[in-house]
């Protein structure tokens, strides 16, 4: 099964600032639905907190090490491990073909072994931020499409979407297996 890391990052490596976007892009939010609808996505609790509710359409699972933490319409595992077993599952009952990775930092570093894919928004301008996205190893990974975008109306900066695969020989980690305790 696929694992899916999806985001926004500026030319400087910067994905957020004080738990938010440095940037808007409507466009991006577009593509970021029409990519992760039908799947399950994982998120860290303070990404799941700047977006503030449940993915239409989606099983939005959180890590999150706070144990007091829950919200309606979310499932909350306490570990990465955990909750890619969860989102396993449900990808399974869905027939999805892949699990997404939606931050943050944190999330993200700890995913990357473990991913297949990247679909990454390049947002061409520098961002001043706290939360950066791991660097993306070109031993590891390859370009495997680019589409370039002229800012939107409601875009703050020109944009790539750009695809990653996993090059040859560089294997990811497996997903944990759904046990059905989780």
């Amino acid at each position: 099964m696929d694992v899916i890391l999806i985001a926004a990052v500026a030319e400087n490596g910067v994905i957020g600032r004080d738990n938010a976007m440095p940037w808007r892009l409507k466009s991006d939010m577009t593509h970021f639905r029409e990519l992760t609808i039908g799947k399950p996505v994982v998120m860290g609790r303070n990404t799941y907190l700047s977006i503030g509710k449940p993915l239409k359409d989606r099983t939005t699972i959180v890590a999150s090490r706070d144990r007091t933490f829950a919200a309606p319409g979310i499932v909350v595992a306490p570990s990465l491990e955990a909750a890619m077993s969860v989102a396993r599952g449900d990808a399974l009952r869905r027939g999805a073909d892949a699990i997404i990775v939606a931050g943050g930092a944190d999330i993200y570093a700890q995913a990357m072994p473990r991913a297949t894919s990247l679909a990454i928004t390049e947002v061409h301008m520098r961002a001043e931020g706290d939360a950066c996205f791991p660097a993306i190893d070109a031993k590891l990974w390859h370009e495997s499409g680019r589409s370039e975008h002229a800012a939107g109306a409601e875009d703050a900066a020109a944009f790539a979407f750009v695809n990653y695969r996993r090059v040859a020989g560089g294997a990811p980690a497996p997903v944990a297996q759904a046990t059905g305790r989780d």
